[in-house]
């Protein structure tokens, strides 16, 4: 009963902020995202009658506490799924820099999900699987569903999972993701927690909604501005909810200013397809097209912070390379 999954993280396109549901994970509205590749996190999990408790391990280290706290949410769904209490050994590894804004733990309960479920022999759709992957992190319903996905909200795992939206190949596969790692720790759960404390928050819920239905539309006709001014928009908007709570969160660091002034003198100045992003971290995305990534990499690089360029990643998948198992 042992099995090994792959999944690539997201970055929110359109954001959720706060909980309805704290321990389901039922988010105040719907949210979109892209997945980026080839970042990913691979994960394999083993069934076994024997094992007298969970193991858990992520990138060499053994989680306990809060942590597992919320890998065993996923573990136990599955395991009440398939009507046995078996424990498990789950090992998971980042292919890139985690806690830093770059959606690991999407791909991280993705892909601890859908291990978890190949390995008790439960057959699920992803938008089911999707539900399962829910209850570590709400983001990781869409990096089950990959590409640009649509996290639905509700009370109940018949509503609240995610679907993917109909991109045009030609539109996805032109897509380039700059990311400018700003290495800053951030809490993203605590920031959820006082969500609705902010006083800017009803002003969100009012707002997303006119964002997610422009985000729905613009995704589906391919339109390359349209979908990242939008992002662009709505990252400023969460971080005002963010920074206006109880804690007065403030993800950004002088480097991601940087960036953002960056791109818009690309933009404004050299008439260059580019709009920046963020999730709740310091680190940006910078979206642009093959055309111009180049251009833009070298850019953001002069700001001083290590890069990546990443492209629009598929589905969580399992495996079936033994080879690629981690133990």
């Amino acid at each position: 009963m042992k099995a090994t999954a792959r999944a690539h993280p997201i970055q929110g396109l359109v954001k959720y902020h706060g909980m309805r549901d704290e321990e389901l994970r039922f988010p105040y509205h719907d949210s979109i995202s892209l997945c980026t590749a080839p970042s990913n996190t691979t994960t394999t999990a083993a069934f076994d009658p024997d094992r007298d408790e969970d193991h858990y391990v992520v990138d060499g280290e053994v989680v306990d506490g809060h942590g597992a706290d919320r890998i065993r949410s996923v573990v136990d769904e599955v395991r009440e799924r398939a009507g046995f209490d078996y424990r498990v050994r789950l090992e998971s590894e980042n292919s890139f820099p985690t806690n830093i804004g770059l959606g690991s733990s999407s791909s991280g309960f993705a892909a601890a999900a859908l291990a978890c479920v190949e390995a008790a022999g439960l057959d699920l759709s992803l938008p089911e699987v999707s539900t399962i992957a829910r209850r570590g992190s709400s983001s990781a319903a869409r990096a089950v569903t990959g590409g640009f996905s649509d996290l639905h909200a509700g009370m109940n795992d018949e509503d609240c999972r995610s679907e993917r939206l109909d991109a045009p190949a030609d539109f996805a596969d032109d897509v380039r993701i700059v990311v400018g790692e700003v290495p800053a720790y951030k809490e993203t759960e605590a920031a959820h927690e006082e969500a609705a404390d902010s006083h800017m928050f009803d002003a969100r819920l009012a707002h997303v909604q006119d964002q997610l239905v422009e985000m729905r539309d613009a995704v589906r006709e391919g339109d390359f501005h349209r979908v990242f001014e939008t992002a662009e928009h709505d990252s400023l908007s969460l971080a005002a909810t963010t920074m206006t709570g109880p804690a007065g969160w403030v993800y950004w660091q002088p480097d991601t200013l940087e960036i953002f002034e960056t791109v818009r003198d690309l933009r404004e100045d050299d008439d260059v397809p580019v709009y920046f992003s963020t999730d709740t971290g310091a680190t940006v995305y910078v979206n642009t097209t093959a055309e111009h990534a180049d251009e833009v990499e070298a850019a953001v690089a002069d700001c001083g912070v290590d890069t990546e360029v990443w492209e629009v990643g598929g589905p969580a998948r399992v495996v079936d390379d033994e080879s690629d198992a981690l133990f």
